[in-house]
C-alpha cells in the first residue's frame, strides 16, 4: 500500500469534487515535525481554483478528506499548509505490505543503464584516506542507483603512465637492489610508494647540491639526474622501449595487487577497469579530428587548444607543442570509450574530489563540442578533503593517512571496545573477526557517508566507533537488539507475521516508525537524484532513534495480548529489514548479534 500515491488521488479527487477543475501538480511534503501530521499540502496554488485565502482552501480540503473515508483520520492547517493525519488502519495496512515484499523498498529493472566511477588512483603510491572517501561514495551512489531500478557499471580509470610514474621507476631502479614484495614483506603498492618517497629525497638532495654550486634553483630542478632519469624514462616508455615496458608492467603489476587487497577489505568492487595508458591515445586522435573541424584550434607554436571563453571560461590546452597529451586529453578518450562500450548507459557518474570542478566543466563542454548528446549526461560527483584531528594517525609518508593502515586501526579499536564491553562471551575466535570487522568498517564507512558529498569534513576515529550518538555502531546495535529479540520470540530472519493491530489505536511512537519506515523508497529515490549516501545515512539514523525510542517506552516480549505482542514483534522485524536494506546500499553489514 503506498500512502503516497493514494493521498495523491485522494486529494486530486477532493479537489475535482470541490472546485470543478483537475488539481494542478500537487505539492506534497513530510509534515514538519513541530506539527501533527504525516503528510503536508501546500495550498496557495490551490487559491484560483477555490477562490478562496489558503487557509481556507485547507480548511476545506481537509474536511472533504476526513469525510471521505479511512485513510486521512484528521488535520490542521497552519497558514495555508494542510498537515494531515492518517488513520492507524491504513498504516497498518502500509506495515503489512511492507512484511509482505521481501525486497521492500528496492524498485524492479526500469530498463536504464548508469555508469560509476570512483577509486581511479596513480600507481606510484598507495591508497590513502581521500580514496576511502571517494570509494565509499562512488560504491554507495551506484548501490543506490541498482535499488531505485538500474542496472550500473563500476568503472575506475587508473592513472597508469606519466612522469609520476617513472619517478618511482627511476628510484627503485637506482636504489632497488631487485626489490620484490615477496622479497621485502610489503604490499605491492606501498613498495612502490616507498620508492616515489625516495624519488622525492633523492631529488630535493641533488637539487640542493646543485645550487650549492650557482645554480639557479629552475636549473637545478631540471638538471637534477635523477629528475632527467625519469624524463628520459618516459620518453622511453612513449618510444614503447622493451626494458622500460617490462620494468613499467612489473612495478605496475605489484601496485595492482596491493590495490585488489585494499579493495576487498574496503568491500568496493569494480565491473571495469579503464587504463590511461590505453584511453590518451583515444583522446589524441579525437582532439586531432576537432581540430580538423575547426572545434579547435593550433596555437604558432604547434599546441592545439579549445576556446571556452564564449561559455564563461577561458581557453584550455589539449595537445602540447611536442603533441604530448594532458589529463584533458585522455579524459576525452576515456568517455568516449566508456560509451562505445556501453551504449545504453544514461550517463557517467565520476567521483572526483572538489578540486577537480572545474576540470569536469570544461571535460563536459568539450565533449559537447564534439557533437556528443551524452556529454549532457554526464555528472561530476564532487566530495570535500577528509581532515583528521591533530595528533591522530599518522601515514608512513607522514604526510597522508594510509588507507590500509586506517581500516586496520578502526578494526582494532573495534575489537578492544567490544571485548571491554564483554560483547564477545561465548563467541568463537572466527565470530569475533568477523564481528568486528563488521564494526570496525561500518564505524568508517558510516561515518565518511553521513556528511554531504560536497562538504569538507573532520574524521574522528574515536568518535566513529561509538555505541552512542550519530553512528554506524549505535545503527548496527539497533539492528542487533533487534534480531536479538526476535530469536527470544523463536523468530528468524526470514519469519513473517501476521500483521494485526486493527482493533485499537496505535501508540504515537509506533505510528512514528511506521510513518518513518514508509519513507524508505522515497529516501532511495531522493539520495540517488541527489547522489548523496548522506540521504540514506541519515535517514537510517533516525529510523534506529524513533525505534529505541519506542523500545524504551513500550513492551514487546513482556506485552500479555497476544495480538499486540505479535503485530509489535512484526513492526520491529520491518524496522531491522530496513535498517540492513539501507546499511546494504552504504556498503555496511549489520550483526545479528552483537
Amino acid at each position: 500500500m503506498n500512502i503516497d500515491h493514494l493521498l495523491r488521488l485522494e486529494i486530486e479527487d477532493a479537489v475535482a469534487a470541490l472546485f470543478g477543475q483537475a488539481a494542478p501538480v500537487l505539492q506534497i511534503q513530510p509534515t514538519n515535525q513541530e506539527f501533527e501530521g504525516s503528510h503536508t499540502l501546500v495550498c496557495f496554488p490551490l487559491t484560483k481554483l477555490s477562490k478562496k485565502g489558503p487557509e481556507e482552501t485547507g480548511s476545506v480540503i481537509g474536511e472533504k478528506l476526513v469525510g471521505n473515508g479511512k485513510l486521512v483520520s484528521k488535520f490542521n492547517v497552519v497558514k495555508g499548509f494542510l498537515n494531515l493525519s492518517i488513520s492507524d488502519e491504513a498504516w497498518v495496512k502500509v506495515l503489512a505490505d511492507m512484511l509482505a515484499t521481501a525486497t521492500y523498498g528496492q524498485q524492479a529493472p526500469n530498463g536504464k543503464e548508469i555508469m560509476v566511477e570512483y577509486s581511479s588512483p596513480n600507481t606510484n603510491k598507495p591508497l590513502h584516506l581521500g580514496h576511502l572517501r571517494n570509494n565509499f561514495l562512488g560504491y554507495s551512489v551506484a548501490e543506490i542507483y541498482r535499488a531505485v531500478g538500474y542496472t550500473v557499471h563500476k568503472v575506475q580509470i587508473i592513472n597508469d603512465r606519466g612522469i609520476h610514474i617513472c619517478k618511482s621507476m627511476a628510484a627503485w631502479t637506482l636504489f632497488g637492489n631487485g626489490e620484490t614484495p615477496e622479497g621485502s614483506g610489503l604490499k605491492g603498492d606501498k613498495l612502490v610508494g616507498k620508492y616515489y618517497v625516495e624519488f622525492d629525497k633523492a631529488y630535493k638532495a641533488q637539487v640542493k647540491e646543485l645550487e650549492g654550486k650557482g645554480m639557479t634553483t629552475e636549473q637545478a630542478e631540471k638538471e637534477a639526474p635523477i629528475m632527467k632519469m625519469a624524463v628520459d624514462l618516459l620518453l622511453k616508455w612513449e618510444a614503447r622501449d622493451p626494458e622500460t615496458l617490462k620494468l613499467w608492467k612489473m612495478m605496475n603489476s605489484w601496485v595492482y595487487a596491493g590495490f585488489d587487497a585494499t579493495y576487498r577489505r574496503m568491500g568496493v568492487d569494480f565491473e571495469k577497469l579503464y587504463y590511461e595508458s590505453d584511453t590518451y591515445l583515444l583522446g589524441k586522435e579525437e582532439v586531432m579530428k576537432g581540430l580538423a573541424a575547426g572545434v579547435f584550434f593550433r596555437k604558432d607554436d604547434g599546441s592545439v587548444w579549445v576556446d571556452l571563453t564564449g561559455d564563461g571560461l577561458d581557453q584550455k590546452v589539449l595537445l602540447r607543442a611536442d603533441g604530448t597529451s594532458v589529463y584533458m586529453t585522455q579524459d576525452i578518450g576515456t568517455a568516449m570509450l566508456r560509451f562505445r562500450d556501453f551504449p545504453k548507459i544514461e550517463g557517467q557518474v565520476y567521483t572526483v574530489g572538489n578540486e577537480q570542478e572545474y576540470h569536469f566543466k570544461v571535460l563536459f563542454l568539450i565533449l559537447g563540442k564534439l557533437g556528443y548528446a551524452w556529454a549532457k549526461k554526464c555528472y561530476h560527483l564532487s566530495y570535500g578533503m577528509v581532515d583528521l584531528p591533530s595528533g591522530k594517525m599518522k601515514s608512513r609518508e607522514g604526510t597522508v593517512v594510509d588507507a590500509d593502515d586506517l581500516m586496520e586501526e578502526m578494526v582494532s579499536d573495534a575489537a578492544a571496545q567490544t571485548a571491554e564491553l564483554g560483547k564477545t562471551e561465548g563467541m568463537s575466535k572466527e565470530e569475533v573477526d568477523t564481528l568486528t570487522e563488521m564494526i570496525g568498517l561500518g564505524a568508517l564507512k558510516y561515518f565518511l557517508l553521513k556528511v554531504d558529498p560536497k562538504k569538507r569534513m573532520l574524521f574522528d576515529p574515536s568518535e566513529s566507533i561509538s555505541l552512542q550518538g550519530h553512528t554506524g555502531p549505535f545503527i548496527q546495535y539497533t539492528h542487533a537488539r533487534i534480531r536479538g529479540m526476535l530469536r527470544k520470540a523463536n523468530l528468524t530472519t526470514g519469519d513473517r507475521l501476521p500483521v494485526t493491530g486493527d482493533r485499537w489505536e496505535l501508540h504515537e511512537l509506533e505510528r512514528n516508525v511506521i510513518v518513518r519506515l514508509s519513507q524508505f523508497p522515497s529516501k532511495l529515490e531522493d539520495a540517488a537524484r541527489e547522489y548523496s549516501p548522506a540521504v540514506i545515512a541519515n535517514y537510517i539514523y533516525t529510523l534506529a532513534q524513533d525505534y529505541n525510542q519506542f523500545y524504551q517506552a513500550i513492551p514487546v516480549l513482556n506485552e500479555p495480548d497476544s495480538d499486540r505482542r505479535a503485530f509489535r514483534l512484526a513492526f520491529s522485524g520491518a524496522t531491522a529489514d530496513v535498517i540492513r536494506s539501507g546499511m546494504r546500499v552504504l556498503g555496511i553489514g549489520v550483526p545479528d548479534r552483537m
